[in-house]
């Protein structure tokens, strides 16, 4: 599998993997889904969740090939002698998860690095990465690891930069997906959308927390002003999928054709004209 391959992959991955999570008729409650994520034995999740345990799935995912150059940094970290040592080793690990759109162990390495370095940058980067990795995951058992390393992370962040929206933005998406403090969190998003109305990733998130408790209207607004300053097929694809739980067939069909548009994959194309012609019907 090449990079354009893998990029392409992880994008059907957010997308359909949040189709999926919702139920067949109507949407998963902001509430329930809170509590479900506040049920989960987020200690014990936590703990036993390390960089190698979710190395393996993502090495599967893409090949030998591209897994060759991480092997051999693995067995160089394993035998550095200090932290020292480490460090550079980390990076290259971190950059080589990146360049093959792996979120997750490139989270855990820019979080070591930033553990070691305390940069605002690096800070970001890991918490992105945690975010990245708990919106495409399937695997449950990974994802309260994910929620804790992104909290860290944008913490540490805003006490270097205490304005920085991307922070603030990351933190709150962060709050919403753990449970635990999901008004905290919108109330920051809210905050990065005052100081910054067009900010793509604040109404992006905004619009999805807005369909997951079930306020179309407002998470309609939210995806067309995320089309307005940056169109893409994933925004594309919620916007359909919000006009169809409004009851709006035809923008919801203009939407996915849309979406169709900018994600040139087949197998996706597939999925997308089976529910434009369930519309139809």
């Amino acid at each position: 599998m090449n990079k354009k391959q893998i990029v392409v992959s992880i994008a059907i991955v957010a997308v359909m993997g949040y189709l999926y999570s919702l139920p067949v008729k109507g949407l998963i409650k902001a509430s329930q889904t809170h509590d479900t994520a506040q049920a989960a034995p987020a200690g014990k999740a936590v703990s036993s969740v390390t960089v190698a345990t979710v190395s393996e799935p993502a090495k599967a995912a893409i090949g030998a090939a591209l897994s060759a150059k991480i092997n051999e940094l693995e067995g160089q970290l394993a035998n550095a002698a200090d932290d020292a040592a480490k460090l550079p080793i980390e990076k290259q690990l971190a950059t080589r998860w990146d360049d093959v759109n792996q979120p997750a162990p490139a989270a855990f390495y820019y979080q070591a690095v930033a553990r070691k370095e305390n940069s605002f940058d690096t800070w970001l980067k890991a918490g992105n990465h945690f975010n990245d990795a708990y919106k495409i995951t399937q695997d449950t058992a990974v994802t309260p690891a994910f929620i804790t390393g992104a909290v860290e992370a944008f913490t540490n962040a805003l006490k270097l930069k205490p304005q920085s929206l991307e922070g603030k933005t990351g933190l709150g998406v962060a709050y919403v997906n753990g449970g635990a403090s999901p008004m905290q969190g919108i109330a920051l998003l809210r905050e990065v959308i005052a100081q910054e109305p067009d900010n793509v990733n604040a109404n992006l998130n905004l619009g999805l927390f807005s369909m997951k408790s079930g306020q179309y209207d407002k998470a309609v607004q939210r995806f067309k002003t995320v089309i307005s300053k940056k169109p893409g097929f994933e925004s594309y694809f919620y916007l359909a999928e919000t006009y169809k739980q409004l009851g709006q067939k035809t923008e919801a069909i203009a939407a996915y054709q849309k979406c169709k548009e900018l994600m040139p994959d087949p197998v996706f194309g597939q999925r997308i004209d089976q529910y434009i012609k369930e519309l139809k019907n």
